[in-house]
């Protein structure tokens, strides 16, 4: 790859690509990776020169880590401070609310804090070993034109001078002001709410606290969280006739502050004054042109999911953007994209929108109430549950999409997320989680047996032909007698058992992780003909 500046660009030559790709965020540089993962020709753009250094999102889940693990960001590759809890305080009543974030889910922390620039340069760094992947930075996007058969855009570098690209898509990454989401002309709906918030992040703060909490003081409500690097923030609501000006002054930081540590004496990193929005596309793509990220939607800051959304959509885009432009399947599943993203982008607002009501009661009669029924509810097993095992939070299953789901055969769900955990390898005994054997394909995963003896030599070529694999999934101990197989591994834990996977079962797993399909593995020739029907193509031929 060449991290181009456009003045290196010749501007008299077209340049050619699979998918152009407008802004190099987080969520652009996550898809852009994913592409290049998948051999996908990737034009990816951006306004700025340089990352911008100052802090922004602060919050990633197990689902975001297990993307950017996907995108091959391995666990050094930047830094994250694991949290245990998430408190919820009212000076009526105390801790009202406690989230459990301790346990690991699918081989990642449940909760996470992270400093954003480093996140960016880790996957632009990544993004160097693609040379079927370009950037240029310090461009914008001009014009573009959806021909039907591609995409033809016109960038504008610094100094003014027009690159023309052609691509086969285009994807605007390129944030809430989306620029690709204007000139398709699609409406941006939701709610801008009138309460302003300043954001305080610090260094060096003395008595660091271990977990997030959040201060739901009418009066002032305050979100305070640890961040890598010795950081803390601090997120305070301003009261009806405080100005941006003085909310940012020095002094007014301090007395902010004062709760918690002496701001004379730490590093005040940033503060900037920020209204949140909760806003949704009223759809992900058009033609061929698709948005992802805070250019489909905006999410309020209350559950941490704004990145982690975008980061969704990069890992459902991707993959099918891929098998399309590789002939592997039918241009047609591209329209299940907006189906199967936008309805869980609007649970999840919904989530943090409810959080916000938690947070910032209206007055101190509304915090009564609301804290105190949260407060009661707790002495319930069940209520209590709702939130310290994050109940409230909506399962990334889809209600309609791409996958099969039928009720005979429902031990996984189809349309849900594959879990991921800790196996050994047969043929080399390493361990490792288990994404990193399913790897960028379409896998047909038997469970206790070798799903591809019930193919024939057609159907496994055929199945090769459209980049699918399969992996023999055994139980502990049970590898050990059948020899060393290439794409079998061995489970070191017993997730998959205990949530009722009997041997003898099969699943078709996509690139994304997301079951496709599931049956008794006597019925492997019928899942794999519905996988063709699903992907478009036909069975001969």
């Amino acid at each position: 790859m060449t991290m181009n500046t456009p003045t290196q660009v010749d501007c008299n030559n077209v340049l050619e690509a699979d998918v152009l790709l407008t802004g190099l965020g987080p969520v652009g540089a996550a898809l852009a990776n994913l592409l290049g993962r998948y051999g996908v020709k990737v034009l990816a753009i951006d306004q700025a020169t340089e990352i911008f250094t100052a802090p922004r999102a602060i919050a990633l889940d197990n689902e975001a880590l297990r993307i950017l693990q996907m995108a091959g960001i391995h666990d050094g590759d930047f830094a994250k401070i694991a949290i245990p809890q998430v408190q919820m305080h009212s000076p009526l009543f105390g801790r009202f609310a406690r989230m459990n974030t301790a346990p690991q889910v699918d081989g990642h922390p449940m909760l996470v804090t992270f400093f954003q620039p480093e996140l960016e340069a880790a996957l632009r760094r990544r993004l160097q070993q693609y040379a079927h992947v370009q950037v240029l930075l310090g461009t914008t996007l001009d014009s573009f034109q959806d021909t039907g058969s591609g995409v033809k855009a016109v960038l504008k570098d610094a100094h003014g001078n027009a690159i023309s690209v052609n691509a086969k898509y285009l994807v605007g990454t390129d944030g809430a002001n989306s620029r690709v989401r204007r000139l398709l002309g699609l409406d941006f709906k939701g709610q801008t709410f009138g309460q302003d918030w300043l954001v305080v992040d610090a260094k060096k703060v003395p008595n660091p606290i271990d977990h997030v909490e959040f201060i739901c003081d009418p009066r002032r409500p305050t979100p305070h969280m640890v961040a890598p690097g010795g950081r803390q923030r601090w997120e305070f609501m301003l009261q009806p006739g405080e100005t941006r000006e003085e909310m940012e002054k020095p002094e007014t930081v301090k007395r902010l502050l004062a709760p918690w540590a002496d701001a004379s004496q730490i590093e005040i990193e940033r503060t900037a004054v920020y209204r949140f929005h909760a806003r949704v596309a009223d759809q992900f793509s058009k033609g061929r042109c698709f948005l992802a990220g805070d250019a489909a939607h905006i999410t309020p800051p209350f559950a941490g999911q704004g990145l982690v959304a975008g980061l969704r959509d990069a890992a459902n885009l991707s993959w099918k953007l891929a098998w399309v432009l590789r002939g592997h399947a039918n241009a047609e599943i591209l329209e299940t994209y907006s189906q199967e993203r936008q309805p869980h982008a609007r649970e999840i607002i919904g989530m943090a929108l409810m959080m916000g009501r938690l947070v910032m009661p209206a007055n101190r009669l509304m915090a009564f109430f609301i804290h105190g029924f949260l407060s009661l509810i707790r002495l319930v097993p069940a209520g209590r549950a709702l939130f310290e095992d994050l109940k409230i939070k909506p399962q990334n299953t889809f209600k309609a999409g791409l996958f099969k789901r039928e009720r005979a055969a429902r031990k996984l769900l189809a349309g849900s997320t594959f879990p991921q955990a800790l196996v050994r390898k047969s043929d080399t005994g390493e361990i490792l989680l288990s994404d990193e054997v399913l790897g960028q394909k379409l896998t047909l995963v038997g469970f206790g047996t070798d799903p591809s003896v019930e193919m024939d030599a057609a159907l496994q070529q055929k199945w090769a032909s459209l980049g699918g694999a399969c992996l023999q999934w055994c139980t502990r101990g049970q590898s050990l007698q059948l020899g060393p197989v290439q794409r079998r591994v061995e489970a070191t834990d017993a997730l998959l058992t205990q949530r009722g996977i009997p041997l003898g079962w099969a699943a078709i797993v996509r690139p994304d992780r997301t079951i496709l399909c599931e049956g008794p593995v006597g019925r492997v020739a019928e899942l794999l003909r519905s996988a063709f029907e699903l992907l478009g193509v036909p069975l001969s031929g």
